[in-house]
């Protein structure tokens, strides 16, 4: 498949880019996608949840009431649960998300996620540029240009530009990450992909290892 290159103004320079079949024109494996994209929303979970259980509660350790003869449930601690201010039963405590997916599982669902965003035709080459500054006012300029403004778009530089990340930081339906930070659920969230020329052969590099 070969793609358009576009300048910042929306233009066709004139350049093709060919897109490496085996990267971007693989049969797409669902399954692969569904495993790195659970893998990764478990990931971001911190785990830190905590809630005061039986032994968390700080208060007397006496027996409120004698054993027998009131007529209601034995009760040794106003810790107990059932009380108002006691601890709770089965609470949430901190614990470890993570999920682990194989390189091979990853780099299938990667490859699966970027032939689909191919076949829709979701994927746009823009000539390397840079920003002399941050700018959302210029960074929606080329958006509109490429026909894109309003929706979720997703950049891919071939090397870190702190202008350009700022520049998109403010706008809720576009970001910016480099060719190595490329995950599946960024593809798979994206209406758009927006590569830059050098980026094309580092992901293809990248995902052919």
């Amino acid at each position: 498949m070969e793609l358009n290159v576009h300048n910042i103004k929306g233009k066709k320079t004139g350049k093709k880019v060919k897109l490496d079949s085996s990267v971007f024109g693989v049969e797409p494996n669902n399954h692969a996608i569904y495993l790195d994209v659970k893998s990764y929303l478990a990931n971001k979970r911190q785990g830190t949840h905590k809630t005061k259980q039986r032994s968390d509660i700080k208060g007397s350790t006496r027996k409120i009431k004698k054993q027998k003869g009131t007529g209601t449930a034995r009760a040794g601690s106003i810790k107990n649960p059932l009380f108002r201010g006691g601890g709770r039963i089965f609470g949430p405590v901190p614990r470890d998300y993570a999920q682990k997916v194989n390189k091979k599982v990853k780099r299938l669902a990667r490859k699966s996620a970027l032939s689909i965003k191919a076949k829709e035709k979701s994927i746009f080459v823009i000539e390397d540029f840079q920003m002399e500054k941050p700018s959302t006012k210029d960074f929606t300029k080329i958006l509109t240009a490429l026909g894109l403004s309003g929706k979720k778009n997703l950049f891919v530089l071939e090397e870190l530009n702190k202008n350009v990340y700022l520049s998109s930081r403010n706008l809720r339906n576009s970001s910016v990450v480099i060719n190595s930070e490329l995950n599946t659920y960024g593809i798979s969230n994206a209406s758009n992909l927006i590569i830059s020329e050098g980026a094309i052969p580092q992901i293809e590099s990248l995902l052919n290892r």
